[in-house]
Formats: C-alpha cells, structure tokens, sequence
C-alpha cells in the first residue's frame, strides 16, 4: 500500500490551482512506500488538456516512483495518453482534479487500475 506525505499532497494541489487552467505535471519520490516529494522537470509543457515531460532532462533517481499531474476539468479519469505514459514511468501515479481539495485525488497503477494511496 501506498502513502503520501499530507504536505506533499497540499503542495501538489497549490501548485496545480497556480497552473489552473492548465495542468500541472511532477514526478514522485518515495522512501520505500511512502511518497515524500515532487520533482518537476526543467522544459516541462503544461497546456489546457496535456502536460508534455520532456524525459530526457528526468534524473536517473531510483526513488522515483511514478508521475503526478492535475486534470483542470475536475475528472479524474486517465485518458489513453496519461495510460501509455503510467506503463513507462513507475508504479503509482496520481491525477488532481478541480478544485483541488485534499481528497481531490485519484491514483492508479502502471495498468490503470486504481491503487488506494494514504494520506500520512
């Protein structure tokens, strides 16, 4: 199981009503199961309905565990982008939506299945 830094949490929804109405997009680092921060890459693209990581400026980081990134509609399902992206980058991974609350959070596996991720 999954837990999550409730500091962490709150930053990544200030940081996704900052890009409102564009998304926001980070990667996650975990200690063992614990997600503890975020690591925004240089270049990265927010746009209205996509956020573009450019992957090549991602550290080679062994706690980086998957991706977080916000939905400004406030639906927090995963497109067949954010899907193909969940295979390729870690284990966990998060979508914010609108209007960012604490509990305005989803997270799902590599697959896109959801996953139950504890807020500590």
């Amino acid at each position: 199981m999954w837990s999550i830094k409730r500091r962490t949490l709150l930053m990544i929804m200030e940081a996704s009503k900052s890009s409102y109405p564009k998304e926001f997009g980070a990667f996650l680092r975990a200690y063992k199961d614990v997600i503890y921060e975020i690591a925004v890459l240089p270049g990265t693209i927010q746009g209205d309905h996509h956020t573009i990581f450019l992957m090549y400026t991602k550290p080679i980081d062994f706690s980086i565990v998957g991706t977080v990134h916000s939905h400004p509609s406030g639906v927090r399902i995963p497109s067949d982008e954010d899907l193909h992206m969940f295979s390729n980058t870690g284990p966990v991974h998060i979508i914010v939506g609108y209007p960012f609350g604490e509990g305005d959070f989803t997270a799902f596996r590599r697959d896109g299945r959801e996953v139950e991720v504890r807020v500590i």
